[in-house]
């Protein structure tokens, strides 16, 4: 079972910037989509940003678009969140997540890493 890491989360001021890592235990492995989710107190989980595995460009959430960006290291089986201008309400948990080949939807997951954005 493959399995995420996810690290790099922390408590950073209001208009500070965070890169958060996801690792995968697998090596080249094939992928439909990898994604970043958070989840904030109170509130449901969401998407954050993702790629397909097939190309494209990647999706990002309107609340973050111009200020996170996702990117990946194939020969690393890794996964980024660079995220900058960050904001109050960008709190919360986030997880790293992958649709595996075949997979209906994201069937892999992390443990989450807590982001905090101080005031």
């Amino acid at each position: 079972q493959m399995q995420l890491l996810e690290s790099g989360g922390g408590l950073v001021q209001a208009g500070g910037s965070l890169r958060l890592s996801c690792s995968a235990s697998r090596r080249a492995f094939t992928f439909d989509a990898m994604a970043w989710f958070r989840q904030a107190p109170g509130k449901e989980r969401e998407l954050v940003a993702s790629f397909r595995g097939r190309g494209g460009p990647p999706y990002y959430a309107n609340n973050v678009e111009g200020r996170f960006s996702i990117s990946t290291n194939r020969a690393k089986n890794s996964v980024y969140l660079q995220m900058n201008s960050l904001e109050v309400e960008d709190t919360a948990v986030y997880y790293c997540a992958v649709q595996r080949v075949g997979a209906s939807k994201y069937d892999v997951w992390g443990q989450g890493t807590q982001v905090t954005v101080s005031s």
